[in-house]
């Protein structure tokens, strides 16, 4: 695969994550635009893709994921983010970039099991996502 630098990853992670979470929410048997639409962002906004990186650490992770994450992450965007605060926002991006990587590389069995993962996660834990602490730090020392 080419080496695409961290924003590329996410750009593409993002556009994936968005399809697949349309897909879910229209699986789950809502219909009305705006209803899809309120879900989806409940599973898309920042807050929610920073809390669910938090949370897939270096158990759950891969070496090499948390290489592209830490790519995401450390990125920096030509733009300030307008509903989150930056540390957030960049967890958010190492998030996306590591779905966009696991996309280009096409390991959707992997990329099903984050995908699941994240989910379920972000269903059980509405409030903690709502009042996450911004500063929650990612442990990982497993890795440079």
């Amino acid at each position: 695969m080419i080496l695409y630098n961290g924003l590329t990853l996410a750009y593409i992670g993002d556009g994936y994550y968005e399809m697949w979470i349309r897909q879910y929410c229209l699986s789950k048997g809502y219909t009305l635009v705006n209803d899809l639409h309120n879900l989806a962002v409940s599973y898309t906004n920042a807050k929610a893709q920073a809390y669910v990186a938090t949370l897939l650490n270096n158990e759950f992770y891969t070496d090499e994921e948390i290489k592209i994450f830490k790519r995401g992450r450390n990125q920096t965007a030509t733009h300030k983010p307008k509903n989150s605060d930056v540390t957030t926002y960049n967890k958010s991006t190492g998030f996306e970039a590591v779905i966009g990587y696991l996309y280009l590389e096409k390991n959707f069995e992997r990329l099903n099991e984050i995908l699941d993962f994240t989910v379920k996660t972000i269903e059980k834990n509405p409030v903690e996502i709502k009042n996450q602490i911004p500063n929650s730090e990612i442990d990982f020392s497993k890795t440079e």
